[in-house]
This record gives structure tokens, C-alpha cells and sequence, in this order.
């Protein structure tokens, strides 16, 4: 089968588009045949090994596994002995090891059905941005409706899904981006929407209950300026192919120290994909109440340019892969 391979380290260069041997589920796997993927700064952070702390499990000195690509859509071919959930024919999303691929196996616990409305693209686009905003704004800042909830990032992939999620929690949001998003912004449910090269939203009079950022490009204690005293902050992204392993910690240990002389909570956020927050989503998705916004599709061999594309920062949506 085809698969996109990486024997070390680097720049997306480093990916390469090979025949390699087609892999066989375990007992409690099942076997997709993809039909399409999306990029996340998941797949490039394992591709570049950076932050280079992340090196501990992937490899040291060298990746340990081969396989890139995690966002999924496609059909089950096979199931493990052990499986029971899920049988062959069935149209699925979710996350699988190794996706950017012709076949790729998954564990039944990060897997859903696919909703039928939506495109093989579209339903790989959401399963890691999806989860992360769902999980981020409902679990972590456990959003009321009314509440103010301000989303800076709302043009990109998680942004996109985390503008329409806190709409369908009876949210009103406001959304940061660019001037050229700002229509983009607008038309998937943000009440207001500001452009951050005009305005500068952090010494703005508005305070906001929940802050989603999903740039990081602010000091910590400017950020928390535009909450209330009971606000919830939730930082996620902000780490760049550039970013060093000490700026990361450093962000980290800055957090840590601020909280006990804030009035406002920062909660971590570490997405974990399950068949139950997919259900929700497609939910959400099935009803039109959520509908991913695809920036741009590519072919299979053409994944280290998707890669590039991500890294630069500008992308409106989702980048999909489509394997045919």
C-alpha cells in the first residue's frame, strides 16, 4: 500500500511518499481503509521532533515509528477477534495510528460512525480540532448559556469548530482573526468579531467569562486582563515549528506560578479523542449545528506540502488529505 514514511527528524521534506506493507489489526483493532485525513500541529511536532522534550516518547534520536497522520475517515475492512462494535462496511471517523495511508488500524475506542452528510474530508477534519474545542469549552470551562466567550484563533482549524460548538452551548462569542477571516468568522455563528490588526482586544473595555486562545501570542497576565474575576481561561496552541522546549516550559511553569494570586481559573486542556465526544460531535454535525470549514484538500503525495501550508499559521479551517 502507499503511506507517507519518515526515517528521521526535520522539516516536512523529510516525509517520503512509499510502498510499505499493508498492516494487520490486532485482536482489538480494526483495519480502515482510508478515505481521507487532515493535518494538525499534532502531526508536525511529531515529524519535526520538536518540542524537543517530546522526543522522550517518540524517539531520541530518531522517530521509533515510521507512521504520521492521525485525524481519520474511511471504511472498516476488517475487525479483530476481540470486536464487536463495529463490522466490516461500515463508514467510520475518528483517529487511527499512521492515517496518512491507503490502510491504516484503529482502536474501536477513538472511532464513530461517520455522519452520513458529511463529506470523507469533512468528517476527518474534525476529530482532533472537534474534540479539543469540544472538550475545551464544555469539560474544562464548562460554558452557560449567555456566558461571554471570547475565541482568539477563530479562523483556524480548532477556531472554526470552537466558534459554532460554544453557539450551540448558547453562547455569545466573540471572534479574533485577521481582516481577510473576518466574513469567514462571521458566518459560522460569531455575534461579533474582532480584527486584531486593528484593534487591539486585550486593553478593549469588554470582559469576557471564557477565554479560549488558541495563538498564545499574549503574556499570560495581559490575557487575563479581559476576564471577569471568575473567568476561565484555556490556553491551546501557541507552539510553532520555531517554539523552543524552554519557552513551552517556561509558558508552563508561568501558569503554574501565577494561579494562587488570581482570581480567574486556567484549567489545562489535553484532548483525548473517544467514541463518545465523536457521537456528540457528529451530533452536532448530523443537525448542521457544527459544519467543518475545509481550507484546502491534497492528494496523498502531496502531504509534506500540507504540512508547510499548516506551519505557516494561516490557514482558514481544516487542511484535509484525500485518499482516493
Amino acid at each position: 500500500m502507499k503511506a507517507i514514511v519518515y526515517d528521521h527528524y526535520g522539516p516536512p521534506d523529510v516525509l517520503q511518499y512509499a510502498e510499505i506493507e499493508k498492516p494487520v489489526p490486532s485482536a482489538d483493532q480494526v483495519l480502515l481503509r482510508v478515505r481521507a485525513s487532515s493535518v494538525n500541529p499534532y502531526d508536525w511536532h511529531f515529524i519535526r521532533g520538536t518540542p524537543s522534550f517530546i522526543r522522550l516518547f517518540t524517539g531520541l534520536r530518531a522517530p521509533k515509528s515510521r507512521r504520521v497522520g492521525a485525524d481519520v475517515a474511511g471504511v472498516v475492512q476488517a475487525v479483530g477477534s476481540s470486536v464487536t462494535s463495529f463490522k466490516p462496511g461500515d463508514p467510520v471517523f475518528g483517529t487511527a495510528t499512521g492515517s496518512f495511508a491507503e490502510f491504516a488500524c484503529a482502536s474501536p475506542s477513538t472511532l464513530a460512525l461517520k455522519p452520513e452528510n458529511l463529506t470523507w474530508e469533512q468528517a476527518a477534519s474534525a476529530p482532533i480540532a472537534g474534540i479539543t474545542a469540544l472538550q475545551g469549552l464544555r469539560d474544562k470551562a464548562g460554558i452557560l448559556p449567555g456566558q461571554q466567550v471570547l475565541i482568539n484563533g477563530a479562523s483556524g482549524g480548532v477556531g472554526t469548530f470552537a466558534v459554532q460548538i460554544a453557539k450551540s452551548l448558547k453562547a455569545r462569542v466573540t471572534g479574533v482573526c485577521s481582516t481577510r477571516n473576518i466574513e469567514l468568522v462571521r458566518s459560522i455563528g460569531a455575534d461579533e468579531v474582532i480584527d486584531y490588526t486593528r484593534q487591539d482586544f486585550l486593553h478593549g473595555a469588554a470582559r469576557y467569562d471564557v477565554f479560549f486562545d488558541l495563538v498564545g501570542n499574549h503574556p499570560l497576565s495581559a490575557s487575563l486582563r479581559v476576564l471577569r474575576p471568575k473567568g476561565i481561561y484555556i490556553g491551546c496552541g501557541g507552539g510553532g515549528p520555531d517554539k523552543r522546549s524552554t519557552e513551552l516550559l517556561g509558558s508552563m511553569l508561568h501558569s503554574f506560578l501565577l494561579r494562587p494570586f488570581v482570581s480567574q481559573k486556567m484549567p489545562g486542556l489535553i484532548a483525548k479523542v473517544n467514541t463518545g465526544d465523536l457521537n456528540f460531535l457528529a451530533g452536532l454535525m448530523r443537525s448542521g449545528k457544527v459544519t467543518p470549514v475545509l481550507d484546502r484538500t491534497y492528494a496523498l503525495n502531496q502531504t509534506a506540502g500540507a504540512i508547510r501550508y499548516i506551519e505557516q499559521g494561516h490557514a482558514r479551517g481544516k487542511v484535509a488529505i484525500t485518499i482516493p
